[in-house]
């Protein structure tokens, strides 16, 4: 009599679970295709109800508004959508990088072009013919020059130093027109620029401030495109398997799961990140020294290093070593003479005098308000200050990176037991692991292989260190020769010297 109530108290016990199993069988996905829709993806094969889930290899198996094939286009979404973020948050670096190479190397080039057409003009209007029939030694000047901000293999010093032996050659011949000069004689001539000082101590002075000048901002300039392809660069991240895995679960298993508006917590997000960038964080200790080297190299250019200073009057300097020559023609030619010979009269030259009357126009430089303006727009002073402000926040980027994409209000909720911590809503409990890669062993939710550093990254991290080098040299007048200014050939280098060690 006892047993019949067990048993049908048994029946309905089943009946209502079996009940209540086709109602989680039943569970509608209408929102997580209408999620999709909004994000404009394809609901062909996106299930009205749940399903189970048994097949697939990254969310829950349980039920599921996910097909396995959904599940692979999830998994190729989230690495787009883990793109576009780490794209977005390095933007702002890349295009200061750019920008400001952009400005510097225009600067600079109009710079070089303005004071060569401001000395050319200055010097026609002064010396008329006696410049215009000796005006190559001025031109070549400037195109060594050129060729040397722009990465060419030139020795300033070399340039610097045959520029005022071919002066000294030319003005002799100019002052002593009554003689005639052999090549041999012109050679002995030039051997006795620096014992003579014809032109004073200008030589030497230009050449110091010319030198390091040209130095500070052939470096800077190369620094700014090594920081631009250096960023560019990684910010193309190579995804492993285990962090595409770990960003499929943690940006689509929730519309799996029944949950499209779920977003992830802010703990969770920053291990997957921290999995995900780990050889991107292991850039920035070497990056901070690169961006301290710029500084270095920034504060040059303000100060003693700085080329506008330099370049500006130079057409001014030149001139007055012009003036001390003519100045000091009778006791130079007379020690020329002695120590080279003396020459054969032409019979028909004109008086020294006569060609120094030319000299005696005295040089008159351009004041401010005339010189050209450049490009930029403005002073190398205001230049350096901008970029020097932005150099400073670019410091220790790339292991705040995954902060910086996590606090974001479209990635994450701030809202800890609102949130998706991995296999449903609620607070997430994990510690959040340190950056960089060694300290991933422990990473609980991307899988990292600690022992293989990414060789792409290293050779960042050693295009850097060479460039840092450079810099350094720079800051302390030390020449620095690019054989290429082609950034790519110094990639290729560096992965040459990476191979041999």
């Amino acid at each position: 009599m006892l047993k019949t109530p067990v048993v049908i108290f048994t029946s309905l016990s089943l009946l209502l679970s079996l009940s209540c199993a086709g109602d989680v069988k039943s569970r509608s996905c209408s929102d997580v295709r209408q999620a999709f829709t909004t994000k404009g993806f394809s609901i062909h094969n996106v299930p009205h109800q749940e399903i189970s889930g048994e097949q697939l290899r990254v969310c829950s198996q349980g039920y599921t508004c996910c097909t396995s094939g959904i599940e692979d286009r999830l998994g190729q979404q989230s690495k787009e959508d883990f793109g576009k973020l780490v794209d977005e948050n390095s933007h702002t670096i890349r295009t200061i990088f750019t920008s400001r190479h952009k400005k510097f190397d225009e600067f600079f080039l109009e710079l070089l072009d303005n004071s060569e057409k401001s000395l050319n003009d200055m010097f026609v209007r002064t010396y008329g013919k006696l410049y215009t029939h000796n005006s190559e030694m001025f031109e070549d000047l400037f195109s060594e020059l050129k060729r040397y901000y722009t990465g060419g293999n030139v020795n300033l010093e070399e340039v610097l130093n045959d520029f005022w032996s071919r002066l000294l050659e030319r003005m002799f011949q100019l002052l002593n027109s009554q003689y005639t000069f052999t090549d041999d004689y012109l050679e002995c001539i030039s051997k006795y620029t620096d014992q003579l000082k014809p032109f004073g101590d200008v030589p030497r002075k230009l050449k110091a401030q010319v030198t390091k000048a040209f130095i500070a901002a052939r470096s800077f300039v190369q620094g700014l495109m090594v920081g631009r392809e250096v960023a560019n660069r990684v910010a193309k991240v190579n995804i492993s398997p285990g962090c595409s895995k770990a960003l499929t679960k943690m940006l689509y298993c929730p519309y799996c799961g029944g949950l499209p508006g779920l977003k992830p917590c802010a703990n969770y997000c920053q291990n997957v990140m921290r999995g995900c960038l780990a050889n991107q964080a292991d850039l920035d200790p070497e990056w901070n020294l690169f961006i301290d080297a710029m500084l270095l190299v920034a504060d040059r250019l303000e100060g003693p290093f700085n080329i506008e200073s330099v370049m500006e009057p130079i057409d001014v300097k030149i001139s007055e070593a012009i003036m001390t020559m003519q100045d000091n023609s009778m006791q130079v030619s007379s020690k020329v003479f002695q120590g080279c010979g003396h020459p054969k009269p032409t019979g028909i030259g004109r008086s020294a005098r006569g060609i120094s009357d030319v000299f005696n126009n005295r040089f008159r430089p351009y004041s401010p308000e005339e010189r050209p303006t450049t490009a930029a727009g403005t002073s190398l002073d205001r230049l350096v200050i901008d970029i020097k402000e932005k150099l400073k926040e670019s410091k220790k980027f790339w292991s705040s990176l995954p902060d910086s994409i996590c606090a974001e209000d479209e990635v994450t909720d701030p809202d800890e037991e609102q949130c998706w911590n991995s296999h449903t809503k609620g607070r997430y409990f994990p510690e959040v692991v340190k950056d960089g890669l060694t300290n991933q062993l422990n990473n609980p939710e991307v899988e990292v292989d600690i022992t293989r550093p990414d060789t792409f990254i290293r050779q960042q991290i050693m295009t850097l260190r060479v460039m840092t080098n450079k810099l350094r040299n720079a800051y302390n007048g030390k020449d620095v020769y690019f054989q290429d200014s082609n950034i790519h050939k110094m990639y290729s280098h560096v992965l040459a010297v990476m191979l041999q060690l």
